[in-house]
């Protein structure tokens, strides 16, 4: 069913147009209204509208109301004209108390498809396999698996892929590093913490030793050429890679469709090269191969030109490099590669890469690339970026000694803080319940402390937030839930089967946690469209809050009448179901009791 902005904005549109014509401003004309206590919603059609028409804005905004009193039936009370121009709504009290009950016992609550679905692949996480997952690699993960499950509800067409990274140089060191020194027992015992300490002594030797790096690039190279013996140790790194990296996404409930690693495109990157060169979108400079600024952006806004006061045009090259002077290829060959791959592959009609904020200048040159190759006409590309994890030093987080943090030992951390929680507040609860109970609530803490960021900011890190029961975290909407939970328990009722009260709106605080209920749907749009799953996050807080103000300004199992007790019953049950289906879009699990 339409929320009620989709229900406004078609009868604003309407109205505008039968004033203004082919005048009408593009775009949405209705948004929330910044100001509860002005209004709902707000339009400033009129305001927009009026410059270009050389109008007083009022008397245009007057001529718009005036058009939607002929509304037939709307949703809000008379529009009320504001300041310069503003034409502000409420909803009508029996218009929510019907949207609410039309929700009820709808598994979706209310949120339709989108209208127009796409197909979208989207490309997260990507860990370096033969190195283990770390902190850094947090982000990407869940705001990827968040922005998963959004689309999928929404009814878009998504292919995940876990681009991982299983080729390169890095191989080189690891191999060289376990002929010298490996040990199958140590292997066995740690197999990333052995493998790390084989790599890490042979980079160290690398840079001080031009012999120990030529070692490295010859034992790469036999793997390159199929050596039999290099690509067996390969294969078998790779596998205890993902063998740890699938247990760490099974903690946090992370699916993907495909995992093509960098190695999966090895034998397209030549034929690539050939392609752009082919296309005259590459050229040979200096013995290597590179895209160049074919001038046909604005120089500040093309990312293969730099600004340089020295130049005589005050910007210079700034090339994307696909192959190097002695024939290697890149990152930059291999994320062309896996473009055309999934071009032809998915026919997706949006790529959206999910990966930290320092790469945004490539992506912003392989996009320009693409471009420039004709293979991005049909696909809309986005670089989904986002900031890093602070410590209390304001500085990339790490141990105290100064290393990264392992992400399974975050992970491990997070469970067990919980678990100090729970044992203290729920002893009566047994064991197996009470580990359960913690991992739901530490890694669903863990989880939201990242989502409920502007995915562009740096955050600092903090465990005591996080876990806290009150303020915008995971617990206190874990809790909020529960919460409605309980209530049907004490009333011996089952919430499931709860799904036909009349509704009731008597008191305030029911009506404007009744308004909040209704605007999930463009919620769930909004945070999708910009993919800042943090719109669901503040929604989900607000909720919560309103909740318990109405819990507390409600009586509901002693209500003044028994239509007014199963009405408030209705609103509970709703709440904690819009909860549950919103904390699950962010990959958070619920608890009956906490």
């Amino acid at each position: 069913m339409p929320t009620p902005q989709q229900e406004l904005e078609a009868i604003v549109r309407r109205a505008a147009t039968a004033v203004l014509g082919e005048t009408t401003p593009a775009g949405s004309l209705v948004r929330p209204c910044p100001r509860p206590e002005h209004g709902d919603y707000q339009t400033n059609v009129a305001m927009v509208a009026a410059k270009p028409a050389r109008r007083n804005p009022r008397e245009l905004a007057g001529e718009i109301i005036a058009e939607l009193s002929r509304a037939g039936d709307p949703p809000f009370a008379e529009p009320e004209l504001a300041g310069p121009g503003f034409i502000n709504f409420r909803l009508r009290p029996a218009y929510v108390a019907a949207q609410i009950a039309a929700r009820q016992g709808d598994p979706r609550l209310g949120v339709e498809p989108a209208a127009e679905t796409r197909t979208l692949v989207l490309d997260f996480s990507a860990p370096n396999v033969a190195k283990e997952m770390h902190v850094g690699h947090l982000r990407s993960t869940i705001l990827g698996d968040s922005l998963q499950r959004l689309f999928k509800f929404l009814g878009h067409r998504v292919t995940s892929d876990n681009h991982i990274g299983d080729w390169g140089t890095q191989f080189g060191m690891v191999i060289l590093g376990w002929k010298r020194e490996g040990d199958e027992a140590e292997l066995a015992r740690d197999p990333f913490g052995h493998l790390e300490s084989v790599y890490r002594r042979v980079q160290a030797a690398a840079e001080e030793d031009e012999t120990v790096r030529e070692a490295a690039r010859a034992e790469l190279k036999k793997l390159q050429a199929g050596d039999a013996e290099n690509l067996a140790l390969w294969r078998r790194f790779i596998e205890l890679s993902l063998q740890a990296a699938n247990g760490i996404y099974g903690r946090l409930g992370v699916h993907f469709d495909t995992a093509h690693g960098e190695s999966f495109y090895n034998d397209a990157l030549p034929d690539v090269v050939e392609e752009l060169v082919a296309a005259g979108v590459a050229r040979e400079s200096e013995g290597a191969i590179a895209v160049f600024s074919d001038g046909s952006l604005p120089p500040k806004d093309d990312p293969l030109l730099v600004a340089e006061k020295k130049a005589e045009s005050g910007f210079r090259p700034n090339p994307f490099l696909i192959r190097k002077s002695d024939g290697a290829f890149l990152y930059a060959t291999t994320d062309l590669a896996t473009l055309q791959f999934r071009l032809r592959e998915y026919a997706p009609g949006e790529i959206i890469y999910v990966t930290d904020g320092r790469q945004q200048m490539h992506f912003a040159q392989l996009f320009e690339t693409a471009r420039q190759w004709g293979v991005a006409r049909e696909v809309h590309l986005v670089h989904a970026w986002f900031g890093t994890i602070l410590g209390p030093d304001k500085k990339p987080f790490k141990t105290r000694e100064g290393t990264t943090i392992k992400l399974k030992a975050l992970l491990d951390e997070a469970a067990e803080r919980a678990r100090a929680i729970v044992d203290e507040k729920r002893p009566d609860l047994p064991e197996a319940e009470r580990a359960q109970l913690a991992e739901t609530i530490g890694l669903g803490a863990l989880k939201y402390a990242d989502l409920a960021q502007n995915r562009n900011l740096d955050y600092v890190f903090d465990w005591e937030k996080l876990l806290a029961l009150k303020g915008n975290t995971a617990p206190y909407l874990q809790n909020a839930y529960v919460r409605t939970r309980a209530i049907f328990r004490k009333a011996e009722i089952d919430p499931e089967a709860f799904t036909t009260a009349e509704i009731e709106l008597a008191e305030d605080a029911e009506l404007t946690l009744s308004k909040k209920l209704l605007a999930l749907g463009d919620v769930l749009a909004l945070a999708a469209a910009e993919c800042r799953p943090h719109y669901l996050c503040n929604y989900l807080f607000e909720l919560a809050d309103q909740y318990h103000k109405f819990y507390e300004a409600c009586p509901v199992l002693s209500a003044p009448s028994e239509g007014l007790k199963l009405s408030r019953l209705a609103l509970c049950r709703l709440t904690g179901e819009t909860l549950r289906t919103g904390l699950s879009l962010l990959g958070i699990g619920t608890a009956e009791q906490m």
